[in-house]
């Protein structure tokens, strides 16, 4: 017992110690303080946390530094596309989770016997969309009025230069990808080959080929985006 408790005190402190560290920043995360970014921080560090994960294997792991998953998981920085995929792949978490308010928020309705229960709803407003924003311009919004564990069904924007990694890296996770541009022109890298998009224009792809996003030109990129089996991580 005293020496669980003496690594859980080393495990504390090499925590403390990495949110100390001095901040730099990888390529496309920025400083955020908004509450959004919060509470989408304290998501990613409570499930960390329930696995047992230190913030400097957590960094290992997604190849970034500690201080920059600290600072995600306090909210003081806005992940890019990039880092946000790789620590929810990693904690084995689904898009549709970081949506989630704290609360259900399902109102609860009368069954008629004097209890309440709470119910479905199948359709989400446009003007309350649940949205997440993340670094460098890309903005995802769910479409569904629920999470979905077995679907992602997203209206993404990329702002003008805005791109879901630098030109180095790329995206690999579970699930395949269904997109349909709505507007603007979208850049698409799926291994060697390399895609534009225009209105009109749709992609599919297996999510575990290495896979780069980019908005092209001087508007907008709108998508459709739809992931299924988005948990079937099955990379290796």
């Amino acid at each position: 017992m005293t020496s669980q408790r003496s690594h859980r005190r080393q495990r504390k402190k090499a925590d403390v110690a990495a949110a100390l560290e001095p901040a730099p920043r990888e390529s496309g995360d920025v400083v955020s303080l908004t509450p959004k970014g919060a509470m989408l921080g304290a998501k990613l560090r409570v499930e960390r946390e329930r696995q047992g994960i230190t913030v400097r294997e957590m960094a290992r792991r997604v190849s970034v530094s500690p201080s920059l998953v600290s600072q995600i998981e306090r909210g003081l920085v806005t992940p890019s596309v990039g880092t946000l995929w790789s620590m929810t792949t990693e904690l084995g978490l689904i898009m549709d989770e970081l949506f989630r308010t704290i609360e259900q928020n399902v109102p609860p309705v009368p069954t008629g016997d004097g209890k309440t229960r709470r119910v479905a709803e199948h359709v989400q407003r446009g003007a309350n969309r649940k949205r997440i924003r993340l670094a460098g311009g890309v903005e995802w919004e769910r479409l569904t009025a629920q999470a979905d564990g077995e679907v992602e069904f997203l209206y993404v924007r990329y702002e003008p230069g805005a791109e879901s990694c630098p030109e180095d890296s790329f995206l690999r996770h579970g699930g395949k990808e269904y997109a349909y541009l709505l507007e603007g022109r979208l850049g698409v890298q799926i291994g060697f080959e390399r895609y534009e998009l225009a209105a009109g224009d749709s992609i599919s792809f297996q999510s575990r080929n290495p896979h780069r996003l980019w908005a092209i030109g001087n508007k907008p990129a709108i998508a459709i985006w739809v992931i299924i089996n988005r948990a079937d991580d099955s990379r290796d």
